[in-house]
């Protein structure tokens, strides 16, 4: 059984939240194919991960703790990006009007490779903390995605195949994209929003995935979760109730407070 959970909201989705308590409540192993985070406003994560010489995010790091078994966040998430923010009106190389990316981690042991972006300035405790001396530098969109078809496609074939041999497997999506690994098709999908999780049958939202219009993002062509979901009927749908802090750092408190939204998933995955 594969599900997909996707955003409908660029950030602050929910989505994260929503897979940790679906994964308490399937027994699934969770994945995070593409993650990123901020080195200004997620300086702490960053501090973190780098005092070991390692690149991941938060949202790897819940979904790795939630999953069966002793997981580290890179097993599951083979691409992590640091941004920063970007100064002045400027759109920098991936067209991001509020931040500028600064490296990728690709690969899913503790190093990785890494690639940086060349035309930025590199924090300098990037450079003391991580081995990006030798790293790939590139200038351009098309390098960038001339690398991304080598090193990025290469992480993300390995880790599609270890979600289709799972015998249970959640892929988190990142930001509004709609499908975060190329060619999956999950048995069902939860777009989430805040207060909402839409449900969708996996099979047709693929096909759609297949036929929307992409759209130039993040390097390269994305399709977002909203010209997918405009394609096709949703089999269910159901409110969310917010949740407090203490609570959303559980796991089992998660999968208690949205359990009748992971039902109607599950209906729509065994339909």
């Amino acid at each position: 059984m594969n599900l997909l959970v996707a955003g409908s909201d660029r950030v602050d989705a929910g989505k994260t939240t929503f897979t940790v308590g679906l994964l308490a409540h399937t027994g699934a192993r969770g994945f995070k194919p593409r993650a990123g985070n901020n080195y200004w406003f997620d300086h702490d994560d960053y501090l973190r991960a780098t005092e070991e010489g390692r690149l991941y995010g938060k949202d790897a790091e819940r979904l790795a703790a939630a999953s069966p078994g002793d997981v580290r966040p890179e097993e599951i998430n083979p691409i992590h990006r640091l941004w920063h923010p970007s100064p002045g009106p400027s759109t920098g190389l991936l067209g991001r009007e509020d931040q500028q990316f600064v490296v990728d981690r690709v690969g899913r042991d503790g190093a990785g490779e890494f690639v940086v972006n060349g035309t930025v300035d590199v924090p300098d405790g990037v450079a003391e903390r991580l081995p990006v001396e030798a790293a790939p530098r590139v200038t351009s969109v098309p390098d960038f995605n001339d690398l991304m078809s080598a090193m990025h496609a290469e992480a993300l074939s390995d880790l599609a195949a270890d979600v289709a041999a799972a015998d249970r497997a959640v892929v988190e999506s990142y930001g509004d994209v709609a499908r975060p690994l190329s060619g999956l098709e999950p048995d069902a999908v939860a777009v989430v929003e805040p207060g909402r999780a839409r449900f969708y049958d996996g099979r047709r939202y693929a096909k759609a995935c297949e036929i929307a219009t992409g759209s130039p993002g993040d390097g390269q062509l994305e399709e977002r979760v909203d010209n997918v979901v405009d394609l096709i009927d949703r089999t269910g749908a159901v409110r969310l109730p917010a949740l407090d802090g203490e609570t959303r750092a559980d796991p089992e408190a998660v999968a208690e407070a949205y359990d009748h939204a992971y039902d109607a998933l599950l209906a729509t995955a065994f339909d």
